[in-house]
């Protein structure tokens, strides 16, 4: 799960780290209500998607070409930045053509920048441990700074039995050519951001810039963060910090279901249980010369409402030509995955090829269930004539 900048600095200043004041605004009057409650300007006001390069974007049919990231020197400034971005269409580099809606700003102080930095503290998901990564490249993406200048990052593994020692702190505020008073206040920093990860359980906990200002202060100017959906249990507090309409509403709906959705730009809507399975079915898809139009893993323990809303959620997608359901019936039963396709595909009146491969537990029963459905199913008999017989129905369908 992700959030906004401003939440996200509002998470890191209970751990510790210096963060600009500002405040957040759904309204141009909240926008410069929270100028005024942060000092006496230059203010800067943030358009609140999720989604980088926020000031390189462009909003969509704007004249003025300005991005989501703007200086405001007078409260004037302020209220005509918020009326001109609230409501408009922000495109960034990570957005796509179509961009984000801006329903939200976030309004900070201004700040005397001296130095840009890149900090960031992540789960190292070969290692199993923590990495902190550091540059003084800060600004840029670092995907950009990876491949034009590797050099520049330094990354440092944590590990997670002895935690994040001094020497960690100190050895990356050298790297970031922090000296004095500004050293050991970014080897505080380093540890709480650490500490941040850790606590709240998150998988990303970026700061990019963080800026040395002119009296030598180490602040996070900017802010991102990302939490490990399986652990959102222990985290109500963050868990309302969910913004839906940030996401894809196939991936919200299917998240109500708990299940694994995540769209795609092919034809071929897929309907699998289990993550290995799945990836094989779309790689089976392509190799017959067709792309999937999405990820879905109904899990082990589908019930028949589950995957009656995994079928809708699939044909949800106006791009789907075609529908693959791949099931191996271990924990679950071939009959229940039978029962909720037939019921979805009644529901929905479905107007394209369906292809259904069963095997496992109750594989009988449910091909029976199949079969005396009198819908236009084809049945396969394996993986890969599933993946061939539903490539072939699409195109024959065109």
């Amino acid at each position: 799960m992700n959030v906004h900048e401003y939440q996200a600095k509002e998470l890191l200043r209970g751990f510790g780290v210096p963060v600009p004041r500002g405040g957040s605004a759904f309204s141009v009057d909240e926008a410069v209500a929270a100028a005024a409650a942060s000092g006496g300007g230059p203010w800067v006001v943030k358009a609140q998607i999720h989604a980088g390069g926020r000031g390189a974007g462009r909003f969509a049919g704007a004249p003025d070409g300005k991005g989501g990231v703007r200086l405001a020197a007078t409260l004037d400034d302020v209220r005509a930045h918020a009326g001109a971005m609230l409501g408009g269409v922000l495109v960034t580099k990570q957005t796509g053509a179509n961009g984000r809606t801006v329903r939200r700003l976030y309004v900070e102080e201004g700040c005397d920048i001296a130095r840009e930095l890149y900090l960031a503290m992540l789960v190292d998901r070969g290692s199993g441990r923590g990495m902190a990564m550091a540059s003084t490249e800060g600004g840029m993406d670092i995907e950009q700074v990876a491949e034009e200048s590797p050099d520049r990052i330094l990354t440092v593994s944590i590990d997670p039995a002895t935690g994040l020692r001094p020497f960690h702190g100190l050895r990356l505020a050298s790297a970031l050519g922090l000296r004095g008073g500004a050293a050991r206040a970014g080897a505080g920093l380093v540890a709480n951001l650490y500490r941040a990860l850790v606590d709240l359980d998150a998988s990303i906990v970026e700061v990019n810039p963080l800026v040395v200002t002119g009296d030598a202060e180490v602040v996070a100017l900017d802010a991102k963060m990302s939490f490990d959906d399986n652990a959102l249990h222990r985290h109500p507090d963050l868990e309302r910090l969910r913004d839906e309409d940030e996401e894809d509403p196939a991936e919200v709906e299917a998240s109500r279901h708990d299940l694994n959705y995540i769209a795609l730009d092919g034809e071929i809507g897929c309907m699998v249980n289990g993550a290995g399975l799945a990836m094989a079915t779309m790689d089976l898809i392509k190799l017959h010369g067709s792309e999937p139009a999405n990820f879905l893993d109904v899990g082990g323990n589908a019930t028949r409402d589950r995957v009656t809303a995994a079928f809708k959620i699939i044909l949800s997608d106006p791009n789907v030509k075609g529908i693959l359901v791949n099931i191996f019936g271990g924990i679950m039963r071939c009959d229940i995955v039978a029962e909720g396709v037939v019921a979805a595909a009644r529901e929905v009146d479905l107007a394209v090829p369906l292809v259904v491969r069963l095997e496992g537990t109750n594989v009988e029963i449910g091909k029976k269930i199949l079969a005396e459905s009198g819908l236009p199913i084809l049945s396969a008999d394996g993986l890969d004539d599933a993946a061939r017989k539903v490539v072939e129905a699409v195109r024959g369908a065109h």
